[in-house]
């Protein structure tokens, strides 16, 4: 059942925030999160691209979809954030945003049949995955 299009409060991401290059992986269990982060960094050489829309949305490929479509931000009655077609927020067919830090991007579907097969989704931008690299350990300079 839909949630509700009044919005009480702005959404936990701009759709303009959500355009670039990401690592994209999933995972099930809580426990293997950290690994995915990781996982999906590494997909950084064969990047996800999500491009802006012409409607104000951004350009993904939904659940079980071939074909990009644009898809929007909406934010429900209870201030919670979804992405999906333009219409209600909270519809089955949206994914909804569980986390959003401007680098790492966290979505759950809320049909339990995608979730059952895709799990949860984490996207990890692409600059800031390089731009996070380990810091280069000091050179050794010898006794004296």
């Amino acid at each position: 059942m839909p949630l509700g299009a009044a919005p009480s409060a702005a959404p936990k991401v701009r759709a303009e925030a959500l355009v670039g290059r990401w690592g994209l992986a999933s995972y099930h269990r809580d426990t293997d999160r950290e690994r995915t982060l990781k996982e999906a960094r590494a997909q950084c050489s064969n990047a996800y691209v999500i491009k802006e829309g012409s409607q104000g949305g951004v350009i993904m490929t939904m659940a079980d979809e071939t074909e990009p479509t644009e898809v929007q931000v909406k934010v429900s009655a209870d201030g919670r954030t979804f992405i999906g077609r333009p219409g209600v927020a909270g519809e089955i067919s949206d994914m909804e945003v569980a986390s959003f830090d401007g680098t790492v991007l966290t979505i759950e579907y809320l049909d339990p049949d995608v979730t059952a097969r895709y799990g949860t989704m984490v996207y990890v931008r692409c600059d800031a995955a390089a731009g996070k690299a380990a810091p280069a350990k000091p050179k050794q300079r010898p006794a004296t």
